[in-house]
This record gives structure tokens, sequence and C-alpha cells, in this order.
């Protein structure tokens, strides 16, 4: 499994990466005003907001279940799911477990994620992670059904089922404000924490309950893998790769912002995204 920890470990670099770049404007922006504030150079007050700039009011299934929350990207880069992240700035509401469960649905089968699936599958084969599922056509749709399984099983789990029955909210809550390194911080840690359907924090017991089931499940179907060792393994990068999924949903307002300057205006101010 070293590969699969390897192939992490530079997806992880690369994202920290584009974080680094993407909220680079916005820490030379908090050193400024620090420095005027300690000048004596008051910010001049600001202009009331105009009609255009208020966001329009969406339904509760366009934010999160939540109608206070602001309405997210559906996909990050047009490609990753990104149903379950909601603005931790603004006042709690909880969701119910129908829309938990709609969350788990649409993160597993989402359009893209099919396309995804299919590209991990080939580069599985190539690796010939499994000698077991063999070489050509039928080996990938093997390859290509097992990845799979791994994700809606993971997905069912972690975002639907568990969260019901432990009354966690699946939700990732933005940082949003605070240093690089207290976001980053912030977002790899949510596996571990997280907030119940009163809004308290507690133990990811969501997260780390589901993602070890799904790891023993996974027996069933990767005979190359099989054993207490392989189990363990399984449970903790998927713990890992969701940590850096919560990176992604953390940062990428900001990468979204800085390499998609007009687009994002004009979605901040049709209230469309």
């Amino acid at each position: 499994m070293s590969h699969v920890r390897q192939r992490k470990g530079r997806l992880f670099v690369w994202t920290i990466g584009l974080a680094l770049l993407a909220t680079s404007p916005s820490v030379a922006q908090e050193k400024l005003a620090e420095n005027a504030s300690a000048s004596g150079v008051a910010d001049p007050p600001a202009a009331p907001a105009s009609p255009a700039a208020v966001k329009p009011t969406k339904p509760a299934s366009e934010n999160g279940g939540d109608p206070n929350q602001p309405v997210q990207d559906k996909r990050i880069a047009g490609v990753l799911p990104n149903y379950r992240t909601a603005d931790g700035t603004v006042e709690y509401h909880s969701i119910t477990p129908k829309y938990k469960m709609t969350i788990a649905l649409k993160d597993s089968f989402d359009t893209p994620n099919y396309v995804i699936g299919g590209i991990f599958a080939g580069i599985y084969m190539l690796e010939n992670q499994h000698p077991s599922f063999g070489q050509g056509v039928e080996g990938y749709f093997h390859y290509f059904g097992t990845s799979y399984a791994d994700q809606v099983i993971g997905n069912m789990l972690t975002e639907g089922v568990m969260p019901v029955v432990f009354h966690e909210d699946p939700r990732y809550f933005r940082k949003v404000r605070g240093s690089v390194m207290s976001r980053l911080g912030y977002a790899v840690t949510r596996t571990l924490v997280t907030k119940t359907d009163r809004g308290t924090l507690r133990a990811n017991f969501s997260e780390l309950v589901g993602n070890g089931i799904d790891a023993g499940i996974a027996n069933t179907y990767y005979p190359d893998q099989r054993g207490l060792s392989q189990t363990v393994t399984r449970w903790y990068t998927q713990i890992a790769t969701d940590s850096l999924s919560n990176v992604l949903k953390e940062f990428w307002p900001d990468i979204k912002r800085k390499l998609f300057k007009k687009d994002v205006a004009v979605q901040e101010l049709t209230g469309t995204h």
C-alpha cells in the first residue's frame, strides 16, 4: 500500500500549494490592515450596499438544506462533488435526516464521479494493485466496480447513515477567516471533530466508524488485500482522503476568486453558482 500513500502525499502537496497561492493576497491585505491600524490610519467608512450587491434568496435545496446558508458551488473546479460544504461563519441550523441522505446520494452518484472512477480504475490496473482481477476489459471493469463501491459505501455511511445514527452534521463548515495555517489545521482536523445536530462539537464518530465499516466491507471484494493490517491501512487512507477533500472545500472559493475574478463577480451579483 506504499504506492497509495505516495499518491495521496503528492496530491496533498499540490492541494496545499494551491491553498497558499489562493490565499496569498488575503494574507498581504491582513498585513496592510495591521500596519494601517498601528499608524493610526482608520479605514474609510464602508459604502452602503447597493441593491445589486444583495444576493438573491435561494431555496433550501440549493443552500445545503439550510436557507440561512449562502449558495456554494455544486462542484469544485466543475468536477469534484461539493454538496456538503457550508459557511461556518453564519448562524448554525441543523438539517433533517432526509437531507443528510440526500447529500450522501448526491456525493455518491454525481455524474463526474463515474469519469473519475474510470480514470482511477485505469491507474490501479496499470499498477496491478490487485493481481487476481486480471487485465483487459474484464479486469478493468473489476477495478472500476470495486473502486466505485469504495466511494459509494464510504459516502453513504459517513455522510448519510452514520450522521443519522449519531445525530451529527455531515457538512463541512468552512472557517473562511484567519491565516492560511489556521484554516489548513482546521480543515484537516474536521475528520476528527464535527458538529452535532445541536451545534456542539465532539468526536466525528460518523467519519471514524463509517470509514471503519467501509474498510471492513472491502475485505469481501479485495481478495489480495484482506486482513487486519490491510483493513487499517484502507481505514486511515480513507480518512486522510476526506481530510484532503476538506482542504479543497475550505480553499476552493479563494482559488476560484483568484483564477476567475470576472466570473466570480458576476456570480456574486446574480446569486448563480
